[in-house]
């Protein structure tokens, strides 16, 4: 890893500060509705869905984006991979901790799933293949917190296929990713748990 000087400096502050656009309160602009208030209060596109399938889309495409969009501008020529991996974390983090609301924000899996789709792109889409049949499947079968199970399900084949196809690094970093996404989640799995 290079040693952390100004310009290294400068990128990180600029995936923080791309990744803390809060994509969802955007979409939702002009409909006079306040989606930290309405659902389960979570800023993210599975919130706007329950709204908006429209501003859901608009959500979805923004939230990713950001994942894409600083790794693509961020990750040099030449760079590690895994440096790659660390400007996508600090984008997770912006979009998590925003500090346009509050330094809380949503959960971090559309703009994780960007990432990931920039640096592996080949089993980013088969992992998020893996994510639309779970995920409706799971609404069909009207599962209870089907987007986060979804989106764990998705996050622990991805680390599966790095593991088995990629490396044992690339698979530790997925791991951690994995592990921060499921802590993000804590909440859902416990309303899962209590049958709520």
């Amino acid at each position: 890893m290079p040693e952390l000087d100004f310009p290294l400096l400068a990128r990180l502050v600029f995936c923080f500060l791309l990744g803390s656009i809060p994509f969802a309160v955007v979409a939702m602009a002009g409909t006079g509705i306040d989606i930290r208030k309405v659902g389960s209060g979570n800023p993210g596109f599975n919130n706007v869905l329950r709204v908006s399938k429209t501003r859901a889309i608009l959500t979805l495409i923004g939230d990713m984006g950001k994942g894409i969009l600083a790794v693509w501008l961020c990750l040099r020529p030449g760079d590690l991979v895994l440096l790659g991996w660390v400007y996508g974390f600090v984008t997770v983090l912006g979009h998590c901790y925003t500090p346009w609301l509050g330094f809380s924000g949503g959960k971090g899996v559309a703009t994780s799933g960007g990432v990931m789709l920039m640096l592996y792109p080949k089993w980013a889409l088969v992992a998020l293949a893996f994510f639309a049949v779970v995920r409706i499947g799971g609404n069909r079968r009207k599962w209870k917190e089907a987007g986060a199970i979804a989106s764990i399900a998705t996050w622990v084949v991805f680390t599966g296929l790095m593991l088995a196809l990629v490396g044992w690094r690339e698979a530790g970093v997925a791991a951690l990713m994995t592990l921060f996404l499921t802590w993000r989640h804590q909440q859902n799995f416990r309303n899962l748990l209590a049958g709520r």
